[in-house]
């Protein structure tokens, strides 16, 4: 893909959160409504453009951990919100750059993580878990080697320890199963055709309802040799 090529050859080994996002997109994986943006007279037209309640976030290759940098804003409600919250972005950001992502607040107290590393046996496998703050923490997660059919989607879900999470609990819609087993095809499929793809971390991906929604990726990215 054109945006992988563009960004080994500047010598990079990661894509934007955008960039990581437009990939999902291409393989039509749901992603959040999102505008980049660049300078401040660019912000209202973005903001509405997406809706608000928005969230800003610093957006960078260079950017792996954007929370533990600070440069997350939640739950932006107004024009005023977001230019205080976007020239607070590009303070905290300095050298690292000043792109913006305005994207829109999806809400959803249910959390999953998807992704892809890349063995040096089997090749891209396929990862599906808790996700947010548990992804680390608890550490439940299941793997599957690419590429994979349905039923394999549908396994990985039920191996994790927190399966009951994707049922219909405390008066949440039990989670759409298709739909996520739709992702998990699509992102081994991501990392079969592309082999400069290393890893693919896809960490929220929110229930909104019952539809999950990718809010945060990273790629790793190398050449094929590395």
């Amino acid at each position: 893909m054109d945006i992988i090529e563009k960004a080994l050859k500047e010598g990079r080994t990661a894509l934007s959160e955008y960039e990581s996002k437009e990939i999902l997109k291409a393989y039509e994986i749901p992603i959040t409504k999102e505008v980049l943006v660049d300078d401040l007279e660019d912000l209202a037209g973005a903001a509405e453009q997406v809706g608000y309640p928005l969230v800003l976030k610093g957006c960078s290759s260079d950017i792996a951990h954007k929370t533990e940098k600070g440069l997350i804003r939640v739950d932006i409600r107004n024009q005023e919100e977001a230019v205080d919250a976007f020239k607070g972005l590009r303070e905290k950001m300095g050298v690292n750059g000043s792109t913006v992502l305005v994207q829109e607040m999806v809400k959803g107290e249910r959390e999953l993580v998807i992704g892809l590393t890349r063995d040096a046996q089997f090749g891209p496998c396929v990862m599906f878990g808790l996700g947010g703050i548990f992804t680390e923490i608890l550490e439940d997660i299941s793997f599957r080697v690419a590429p994979l059919e349905k039923r394999d989607a549908l396994e990985m879900m039920r191996d994790i320890k927190g399966h009951k999470i994707l049922e219909a609990v405390r008066g949440m819609d039990a989670a759409d199963l298709d739909s996520l087993a739709d992702i998990l095809i699509k992102v081994g499929r991501i990392g079969l055709e592309n082999d400069g793809i290393k890893e693919i971390d896809i960490n929220p991906v929110i229930l909104s309802g019952a539809k999950p929604v990718a809010v945060d990726a990273l790629v790793i990215i190398g050449k094929k040799d590395s």
